[in-house]
């Protein structure tokens, strides 16, 4: 298998203008885990913050637990732990793609703990709806239980070589009920904390999602060179958006 480049920080990085250590929590989004935030997080603690990039059940290093079972509740459930367990406050909460509706379900249950919440090329959930509601869901196999990944790395935006050999072994199938299960949302909630959202690509529903946060008056960055992907493809300009969002 290709071996992943190596990424060292900018000079611009390295010595951070933000003296204040702070803490993020990053939820990946389907088909992927929390292997995909293998090179953003280095960049993140080196900067002197710090950084959870916990895999959802049934996804990644826990592909073992998949099962029909799992849905959007669960994963919200997963990172509520993560909060708890850990006992994390101040957390600077990022969602990507299907992400987005897990963080805005923690935002609901533990805003407490949060300061600030982070869209990336992301679903912004309203209440009662569902990632279905929002885009076609792909077809599921005979199980009828599980959607496999939406294509190979390019699909994502993904254009190294390395990149596309690494990655494919690490996409698996997503549970049916993460993308049907509607979510229900007060709203006032998360409207309380500070919201960004950082578009990568014109993918349709991410158009309508950050057109959405734009009017509801969302801190707004773009990163259109890195594709869907990005903390893949361009983890050093993601870090940088999100430091400076902070």
């Amino acid at each position: 298998m290709a071996a992943l480049p190596l990424l060292t920080l900018p000079a611009q990085m390295a010595t951070p203008t933000v003296r204040k250590k702070f803490l993020f929590v990053l939820v990946h989004g389907a088909w992927h885990g929390g292997w995909c935030w293998k090179k953003l997080s280095p960049l993140l603690r080196s900067a002197g913050h710090e950084v959870y990039a916990p895999s959802l059940t049934g996804m990644g290093e826990r592909s073992g637990l998949l099962q029909p079972g799992i849905n959007l509740d669960t994963h919200i459930q997963d990172i509520t732990a993560v909060l708890q367990y850990e006992d994390l406050r101040e957390v600077i909460l990022v969602g990507h793609t299907y992400g987005g509706m897990v963080v805005t379900g923690v935002a609901e249950k533990v805003p407490e703990r949060l300061s600030r919440l982070v869209y990336l090329d992301a679903f912004l959930p309203e209440d009662g709806r569902a990632i279905k509601d929002y885009a076609p869901v792909t077809p599921v196999p005979a199980d009828g239980w599980r959607v496999p990944p939406l294509g190979p790395p390019s699909a994502f935006g993904v254009t190294d070589p390395r990149d596309i050999a690494w990655m494919p072994p690490r996409l698996g199938d997503q549970p049916l009920q993460t993308l049907t299960q509607p979510l229900r949302i007060s709203g006032a909630l998360t409207r309380s904390l500070p919201r960004a959202f950082i578009q990568f690509s014109k993918t349709p529903w991410f158009v309508e999602a950050a057109e959405r946060a734009k009017r509801d008056g969302f801190v707004y960055k773009e990163l259109f060179s890195a594709g869907h992907d990005a903390m893949v493809t361009q983890p050093a300009g993601l870090a940088r958006l999100l430091l400076e969002l902070v």
